[in-house]
């Protein structure tokens, strides 16, 4: 009953290359006979006297004016191999093969003899007791014979135990054309409801074009009862496993599926759901070696982490194998697992930051207080990490906190608290004078509670971009500009209470509201905060002018020299407001 179906397949599609075929036929207790069509609806069916065909079956092809290709050995080796590599039948290919062989040159030696002859008789020779060397010519020799064309045996039939690392490499190279050996391998087999085999096979290097859109989406060939049906299914592997190779071959699968009908089967997605998941078993199977998961993840991280946005399923599998470096991890890199295992007593989350390399974010201003109170900091400094963390919110019921964001609250006493309360009371006026001076640039100026030695930091909201994405998102070559007046945040700007140039800063302030020297520090401030925060700045000569003029200060320089004075260059300044309470400031709101 399993063959129903299975001759229609290959006899029909006979017709797209011959306009006649013929079909030979001897069972051994019957006589031949020849049946032949031009698939116009009829056929004719004769008895074959000839006595040709002893036993079996011959078919023959008249091919059409335009498929003659088909006649070339080459062209029709290719087909075998693609399609029916790993036929459990023999199938062999009359091929011609050319030899050289060589053969004595009797024509040569007949020449020898006359021109001998013709000599003196009485010429006096030596004699040489040596044989003479019979001279020979080089001839071409045509040969025909049967060349069996499936050689390679299907290894994914067999038990997985008694097929050794090299069966594999050889069989991995033939599929792959890779001239590596793979770094893993999966090989199994599933039964129940569904039956199916599979090798699986994690190369040792990315290809340079394993992101491009243009390429196939995955390099998994699916077979049906050992026959090739398509090596481009898109529902066998999800695109972050796009460079997972190797082959399935299925026993439930239709012989003549159509790629409609693979669409709508519920057979693939039970196979891609079998697929995901041992794809993770074998990556688990590669971190129990450390310089092997090494050279995986410089090679594949990017995949786990796009795994991590588009595989929710999978989500907490993928997130046990990511790796980064942390403030504690040195030169290594730490798993999520191990954070977990070094959090301290009193720690309740997990932290991170973004930014463009580890030597950028490694003395970020943000990181002070942590790495004061001993809190240990992932580094996430690859692209596509922003768009991981804004998926994986948790890991083992620890929430993922970003150190550059609002919503970073550290443990207190009650003392520290009552002391941060008083130091806000007493900052209150420079941060109302900061923020009127920087106006719709920063959202709200605060205390701050996470630096400990920078005199001031901006902060992005919980929810909107960090400084590291809209650095990402503005590098985008085909952005969308309209989505980016609502995704970047609003900045909060942290001054540090403790710091030298803040509390001098306070004492100008309190002594004269509108002096421009505290306008022009505070611009310089704000603008030096955005290049320690990570953000770009939008006006770099102003900046420029502004630190040229630092230096001449610094180096006792008239400004008037230059041609330049200060009052020429701050007579755009606003009118600071009167130090009024909170509440008439709100009246006025209302």
């Amino acid at each position: 009953i399993s063959m129903i179906g299975q001759f229609g397949v290959g006899f029909y599609s006979a017709y797209l290359v011959a306009d006649r075929v013929t079909v030979q036929t001897k069972h051994n207790d019957d006589e031949a006979y020849i049946w032949e069509s031009q698939a116009g609806g009829t056929f004719t069916v004769k008895r074959d006297d000839s006595g040709e065909i002893k036993r079996g079956t011959k078919i023959i092809l008249h091919l059409k004016e335009d498929q003659l290709e088909y006649l070339e050995e080459r062209r029709v080796k290719d087909l075998v191999k693609k399609h029916s590599e790993f036929i459990s039948y023999p199938i062999s290919l009359w091929t011609e093969k050319t030899t050289e062989k060589e053969v004595s040159d009797d024509e040569a030696e007949e020449e020898e003899k006359k021109e001998g002859e013709e000599e003196e008789e009485g010429k006096i020779e030596e004699i040489d007791d040596k044989p003479k060397e019979k001279k020979t010519k080089k001839v071409k020799e045509v040969s025909h014979e049967w060349n069996l064309m499936n050689k390679q045996k299907p290894i994914w039939m067999r038990n997985p135990e008694e097929v050794t690392r090299d069966e594999y490499a050889a069989f991995y190279k033939s599929l792959t054309n890779d001239w590596e050996d793979h770094l893993a391998v999966k090989h199994f087999s599933v039964e129940g409801q569904l039956e199916f085999k599979s090798v699986l096979f994690a190369p040792r290097r990315a290809p340079f074009d394993m992101f491009d859109n243009k390429k196939k989406l995955n390099n998994i060939k699916l077979y049906v009862r050992r026959v090739f049906i398509m090596d481009n299914c898109e529902d066998l592997m999800p695109e972050y496993l796009s460079f997972v190779k190797g082959i399935v071959d299925s026993e439930d699968l239709p012989l003549n599926i159509s790629r409609e009908m693979l669409q709508q089967n519920k057979i693939l997605k039970v196979i891609k759901k079998n697929l995901v998941k041992k794809c993770l078993e074998m990556f688990n199977e590669i971190a129990e070696n450390k310089d092997d998961f090494n050279k995986f993840y410089e090679a594949f991280g990017k995949n786990l982490k796009l795994g991590i946005h588009e595989d929710s399923q999978n989500r907490a599998k993928i997130a046990e194998l990511l790796r980064y470096s942390s403030t504690k991890s040195g030169d290594e890199v730490t798993s999520l697992k191990d954070y977990v295992t070094r959090m301290k007593e009193n720690q309740n989350d997990i932290y991170y930051i973004t930014g463009e390399s580890k030597k950028s974010v490694e003395n970020s201003p943000f990181l002070e207080r942590l790495k004061k109170r001993g809190l240990e900091v992932l580094y996430m400094v690859d692209p596509i990490d922003e768009y991981a963390v804004q998926q994986l919110k948790e890991y083992d019921g620890k929430k993922l906190i970003c150190c550059t964001k609002e919503g970073l609250q550290l443990e207190e006493s009650e003392e520290e608290k009552q002391k941060k309360e008083e130091t806000k009371a007493l900052f209150e006026p420079l941060c109302r004078i900061i923020k009127d001076i920087l106006g719709d640039k920063v959202e709200k100026v605060i205390v701050s509670d996470r630096i400990v030695d920078s005199p001031c930091c901006l902060v992005t909201g919980e929810h909107g971009w960090s400084a590291n994405m809209e650095r990402i998102m503005k590098a985008q070559a085909l952005r969308d500009n309209t989505m980016s007046s609502y995704m970047s945040s609003k900045k909060t700007l942290e001054i540090n209470p403790e710091n030298s140039i803040v509390k001098e800063l306070r004492k100008r302030s309190e002594a004269d509201k509108s002096d421009k020297t505290v306008k022009d520090l505070v611009l310089l401030l704000f603008e030096t905060s955005l290049l320690t925060s990570g953000f770009s700045l939008d006006e770099p000569n102003t900046f420029g002018g502004r630190i040229h003029r630092m230096i001449k200060l610094g180096l006792s320089i008239d400004e008037d020299l230059d041609g330049l004075s200060l009052e020429d260059e701050e007579n755009d300044m606003p009118a600071l407001e009167e130090d009024v309470d909170e509440g008439s400031r709100m009246e006025e709101v209302d």
